[in-house]
């Protein structure tokens, strides 16, 4: 199986890079956009991912990888929502902020860009090797 490329974005005031760090692994839940949840339940154990701090950051800060695909959401009301386990990796460098980004030709492209309501993302290897460049990783 080959490697898939995700971003996960999260509001650091509630759940922070340095909320996921100190966890070291987490369940994400709480995803109640039908799109997200098949990104989710696509994604498997080994993709790796990457954490965008949305709101007041707006950076690309942090990789993290899938360590168990998609389960039941505990958080949902009703059923069908999933949740997938992921483990923080390692700080980028350099945050790669929502600047950088649409000022990255070979980023326009992007999920984050076109669908940017949108909590989990899939990226294409070109994207996700881009990003790790800009973020020094």
């Amino acid at each position: 199986m080959t490697t898939q490329y995700w971003l996960v974005k999260s509001e650091p005031e509630a759940y922070a890079w340095t909320d996921f760090v100190h966890d070291g692994r987490t369940a994400w839940t709480g995803v109640r956009n039908y799109a997200a949840r098949l990104h989710l339940k696509a994604m498997r154990p080994g993709d790796r991912v990457f954490f965008y701090e949305s709101m007041t950051t707006k950076a690309v800060v942090g990789l993290a990888e899938v360590t168990r695909a998609a389960f039941p959401d505990a958080t949902a009301a009703e059923p069908g929502w999933v949740a997938v386990e992921l483990k923080a990796v390692s700080a980028l460098a350099r945050p790669v902020t929502l600047a950088a980004i649409k000022a990255e030709p070979a980023l326009a492209g992007l999920a984050l860009l076109r669908q940017s309501r949108l909590s989990v993302v899939p990226l294409q290897r070109d994207e996700f090797s881009r990003l790790a460049k800009l973020g020094g990783a």
